[in-house]
């Protein structure tokens, strides 16, 4: 990284540490969300097979929002064309967020609770560091769904979203229907809206 960039990143990344944990509670603005500069427009793609535990079946048509990989937590490859065609939770946190560790419990149990009709991933990040996300999982409970690793906020970027403990929420079609933080109580009662 060039000398002149340095500080820039250095006050970039102290700002998304002080303010990551007390999100406004207001929805992103700006870019669509599950746009990037890089997708082709009205260009859907053919779901393949996805990792174990995937329900999109060959041949499912993939909306923009979830023609994207990412690797999980425990090193494997994840496609988010393998969440097409059922609702779909994204969690995101940060392994050093005490208000995430807090939530962890409840977040892994909506999961439980909805698993046979709901696809919920976490989605971790902002400099959590590769061990520190596996020990945040196993020391929580949380490794019964997958969870992304995404420290260099490919897919934070792709939804738009800026701090954690953020949810974002997508019907049946790949439509984003939330974005923004939740109580558990609301988060439940999303959740058993979902189509």
């Amino acid at each position: 990284m060039p000398a002149t960039t340095r500080p820039v990143a250095a006050a970039l990344a102290a700002v998304l540490a002080l303010t990551a944990c007390a999100g406004t509670g207001e929805e992103p603005r700006g870019a669509e969300p599950g746009r990037t500069a890089t997708a082709a427009p009205g260009a859907p793609t053919t779901a393949a097979p996805g990792p174990a535990g995937s329900t999109a079946t060959a041949g499912t048509t993939v909306p923009q929002t979830l023609d994207f990989t990412a690797r999980t937590i425990a090193g494997d490859s994840f496609a988010g064309a393998s969440l097409a065609g059922r609702p779909a939770v994204l969690w995101f946190w940060a392994a050093w967020c005490t208000r995430c560790r807090g939530v962890a419990d409840s977040v892994a149990a909506v999961q439980r609770d909805n698993a046979a009709r709901v696809n919920l991933i976490g989605v971790a990040g902002l400099g959590s560091g590769d061990e520190a996300m596996r020990r945040f999982a196993r020391d929580t409970g949380i490794e019964d769904f997958p969870n992304l690793a995404d420290d260099d906020g490919a897919v934070w970027r792709r939804f738009g979203v800026t701090s954690q403990e953020h949810y974002v929420l997508l019907d049946s079609t790949g439509k984003v229907v939330h974005t923004g933080p939740l109580s558990q109580a609301d988060l439940r009662r999303r959740v058993a809206e979902l189509s």
